[in-house]
């Protein structure tokens, strides 16, 4: 299993898929964190063509952007994320998470355990 995190330290879990810049890809085979490495996120093309770098945030357009880096991995995980975002990362196949953990490593040893689930009131609604 290979799980991107989102965040800016390599440590913490961004509160915000979108506006993070970094994904930590954790790979976990038999209940062991074999794997560990920093991959950027990116970059966002608006319709007009004006680039927009990876921790900018907007709220129009496709979110698959989000998935360049990280087409491998099974799950994305951050503290929070956009309704848009949420759906482009299961369009993609992907499992999203949303959690109220705030380390990675937190995160990881909950996944093990078999208690990392999806809060999806960490889901961002447009109003």
């Amino acid at each position: 299993m290979k799980i991107a995190f989102a965040t800016d330290d390599h440590q913490t879990i961004s509160p915000h898929l979108g506006r993070a810049q970094w994904y930590e890809v954790v790979t976990i085979e038999q209940g062991q964190v074999v794997s560990r490495e920093a991959r950027p996120k990116g970059r966002h093309y608006h319709q007009e063509g004006e680039v927009h770098e990876h921790h900018r945030h907007c709220h129009h357009g496709s979110h698959h952007w989000l998935m360049e880096a990280v087409p491998d991995c099974q799950m994305v995980v951050a503290r929070g994320m956009g309704e848009p975002a949420f759906q482009g990362v299961q369009a993609a196949g992907i499992q999203a998470i949303c959690t109220p953990l705030r380390t990675i490593d937190d995160a990881v040893q909950a996944y093990i355990n078999g208690t990392l689930t999806h809060h999806p009131e960490r889901v961002h609604r447009r109003h």
